[in-house]
């Protein structure tokens, strides 16, 4: 969708296979797990595309930091959206890594396999109870023990559906689909009423919709692919058809979250998934929409919506890693959650949050509806996306996907070809 919500939704982040010589910024080499000591002296602290918009919030973060622990200055430094996987990966490479790295679950993985994430479990293992379980454990890496960054901000969202289109198409506006197979059904519907100029979707699947449909994405041991299982063949041979009917858009194959939420915002396709923060960008850049706005749980075959995870990682190598693990925990506690959580349509990862009032009472509006609705659905929300799910594995996947769709070779062996590549992709990591 938006590019704001390109930010938070950590959806299309790439995962470089590091080289496990690469060095961190530090001094010590050794990438010791001693994060004891006091907290002082110079860090760096990485933001990915945050500087924008809040710009007032973390320089104040800082000063609040630098206050309580007099003799610490933290250089604060933001990178764009587009090509920050890169960038971490030069940086790995170069030495250059900053002491505290924004990341998301998959740019982790390749950083703690290299040896440059620090192990929180060991270093910083007494805050763990702080934080939900399942945002903890979502820095972790299959095959290696330890947990490599402090959960940040978590989001979700519920699908958006033009309910002008539905009402066009003869669907009933106040009844949007709940289940999968009622949106493939409105979808076949819209486009017959238009004659094909109204697709209902406008993305091919994903690594997460596979999951969330209910395919097996890996075996247990976290060492190969499984989304080329019945369900998974079943969710392709879906959009094959809506693709074939044109309910799937014909530009899906090369769209971008971007261009597929100025089509939403248009009118040119009847639903996109989205995020509490699209709400305001729909009355802001598209009013006549926004009058004309249906908002609709997620869908899922798991119950479990899919989630998206941002942390903060301290870098091994740091040769200031008391004030970098502060510094970390520092911006990811409850308190400070909570007060970025009130700047921006996002939610916090710490124990006890999600029951404060600000996420279980509605006042009337849609955006309270939707944000008490998605706090809700995010205690038991899944990150479908694999951490070793790197961004050449999404490539390889996508690519299959659009052979699949425009008939060149079948669902089911568009699949297994997708899967070897990513099982081959998965054995070259290590």
């Amino acid at each position: 969708m938006s590019t704001s919500r390109r930010t938070f939704a950590v959806a299309a982040v790439a995962a470089l296979f590091l080289p496990l010589s690469a060095c961190g910024s530090g001094g010590d080499g050794g990438g010791s797990t001693d994060a004891s000591g006091k907290v002082e002296g110079d860090i760096t602290f990485q933001t990915w595309n945050l500087r924008a918009n809040f710009k007032d919030y973390f320089e104040g973060l800082i000063a609040d930091f630098e206050k309580k622990y007099p003799g610490t200055h933290v250089k604060w430094v933001d990178q764009p959206g587009e090509g920050y996987a890169d960038k971490i990966s030069a940086d790995a490479a170069g030495g250059t890594l900053p002491d505290v790295v924004n990341v998301s679950p998959d740019l982790v993985a390749p950083l703690a396999k290299a040896g440059l994430a620090l192990d929180l479990d060991k270093a910083a293992g007494q805050y763990e109870k702080e934080y939900l379980e399942g945002a903890w454990a979502s820095h972790r890496i299959p095959g290696m023990d330890g947990t490599y960054a402090f959960p940040w901000y978590l989001n979700t969202g519920p699908l958006f559906y033009n309910k002008s289109l539905f009402e066009k198409a003869g669907l009933d506006p106040e009844q949007p689909p709940k289940t999968y197979d009622e949106v493939f059904d409105a979808a076949l519907k819209i486009s017959d009423k238009t004659d094909g100029e109204v697709a209902t979707l406008a993305n091919v699947p994903t690594i997460e919709d596979f999951g969330r449909y209910g395919a097996s994405l890996m075996n247990k041991e976290g060492t190969a692919f499984a989304f080329n299982d019945a369900k998974g063949v079943e969710l392709l041979t879906r959009y094959k058809e809506l693709y074939d009917a044109k309910a799937l858009d014909p530009q899906a194959l090369t769209a971008t979250p971007e261009s597929t939420g100025k089509k939403f915002l248009t009118g040119a396709v009847a639903m996109n998934p989205g995020s509490a923060l699209d709400l305001a960008n729909f009355k802001k850049q598209a009013p006549s929409l926004y009058k004309n706005i249906g908002i609709t749980d997620q869908i899922t075959s798991t119950g479990h919506v899919n989630m998206y995870v941002m942390g903060l990682m301290v870098n091994s190598q740091s040769d200031r890693k008391p004030a970098a693990v502060a510094f970390a925990h520092y911006v990811t506690d409850a308190a400070h959650q909570m007060s970025f959580a009130k700047q921006v349509a996002i939610f916090p990862s710490t124990a006890g949050s999600l029951d404060d009032p600000y996420f279980t009472k509605e006042d009337g509006t849609d955006e309270t509806r939707v944000r008490v609705a998605s706090a809700k659905s995010l205690k038991t929300a899944v990150n479908y996306t694999p951490v070793l799910f790197s961004e050449q594995m999404k490539t390889e996947l996508r690519n299959e996907v659009a052979k699949a769709l425009q008939g060149k070779q079948s669902p089911e062996e568009a699949l297994d070809n997708a899967v070897k590549a990513c099982d081959r992709l998965l054995q070259q990591q290590g």
